[in-house]
């Protein structure tokens, strides 16, 4: 059994989370032989690092921006990777660039056309935890390029779709709801929605999952799973 899961920027906001993290995954490994995580940059560190490219200018060149903004992601896996390294987990860390993600598309907002599965494979197949950085991939010209907004859950949902398994999305919310539950007391949990119903509430704006991520999903049969916290299985399930 394998299983793709993806952790939010807040999930992963501070070392002592990412530890909480290691320790789920450390004892999930128990259950599920092959696990591949993908996870965002941490907390506010994409905004952090536009502030400091908008320094030098309001529109920054954005080649560059995208070469600086995926060092976001790449401290988040290799922490992680300390982490799980640090309690007996062995676990290796890659960047959308390894793994050869390749995309097309515009700086900032590329989609993801392919996939090279082999490293993956490999180190699944010697019981280590993956990890790989959300949000980024490589161009046909060898530039580091990044997938816009949601762009770690469309990593994630890709990443199952060609390692043909579930995906897990966690995140700051216990699932998808009728209505933004902050802003109404009548909302209620959806436990399955397809594809199409998930769709359209992203196109009108829900923002627990990202448009491209969904279509994605549908595109390879990916049963989707949106949740909060570890583990919890009290969330919704986007499928056909």
């Amino acid at each position: 059994m394998r299983v793709v899961l993806k952790y939010g920027g807040s999930s992963v906001a501070t070392l002592e989370k990412i530890e909480k993290i290691a320790n789920y995954i450390k004892s999930l490994k128990e259950k599920v032989e092959e696990i591949v995580i993908v996870v965002s940059a941490m907390g506010k560190t994409t905004d952090e690092l536009l502030k400091k490219a908008q320094y030098f200018s309001s529109t920054p060149n954005k080649r560059e921006l995208d070469m600086l903004i995926s060092t976001g992601e790449q401290q988040s896996i290799a922490l992680l990777s300390l982490a799980l390294n640090s309690i007996g987990c062995e676990a290796v860390s890659y960047t959308g660039y390894q793994i050869r993600l390749k995309t097309n598309g515009e700086h900032g907002d590329s989609e993801i056309i392919s996939l090279d599965t082999e490293l993956l494979e490999k180190n699944l197949k010697s019981n280590k935890v993956v990890i790989v950085a959300g949000f980024q991939g490589v161009n046909e010209i060898g530039d580091i390029t990044t997938l816009g907004r949601g762009g770690s859950d469309t990593t994630a949902v890709a990443l199952a779709g060609f390692l043909k398994c579930e995906c897990k999305i966690y995140t700051d919310v216990d699932g998808v709801y009728t209505e933004d539950p902050r802003k109404s007391n009548t909302a209620k949990k959806i436990s399955k929605i397809s594809y199409d119903d998930m769709e359209k509430m992203s196109r009108n704006g829900a923002k627990v999952m990202e448009t491209r991520a969904v279509m994605i999903g549908k595109k390879y049969g990916v049963s989707i799973f949106v949740g909060e916290s570890l583990g919890s299985d009290n969330g919704t399930y986007i499928m056909d």
